[in-house]
């Protein structure tokens, strides 16, 4: 019978006070498990952010550079980006369905 074993286990005050302890470690204190795993993964969302808008940052300079430094480079962005034309120019805008 190996029922007694077990039920002499959890009589042990000891093994209950580390139980207890380990419980209240993970669930109730102030630096409990739970809240270290959300504080984790939002960490990890703003390093992950900060990345992204770091290279970010690095193209929109190089864009800039190439427009403040080549004219042909800052009619082709006006063109596309903001549909300029010249005066005796006609745009025709053709769009593609997705289906």
């Amino acid at each position: 019978m190996k029922v007694i074993p077990l039920l002499n286990l959890l009589r042990n005050k000891y093994l209950l006070t580390f139980m207890g302890f380990c419980i209240w470690l993970i669930l109730f204190d102030q630096h409990n498990l739970v809240d270290r795993v959300k504080t984790r993964r939002y960490l990890n969302k703003i390093i992950q952010d900060t990345a992204y808008y770091h290279n970010q940052i690095i193209k929109d300079r190089d864009v800039i550079n190439q427009l403040q430094t080549d004219k042909e480079n800052l009619e082709k962005f006006a063109r596309e980006k903001f549909l300029m034309k010249e005066a005796d120019e006609d745009i025709y805008i053709i769009k593609k369905n997705k289906g």
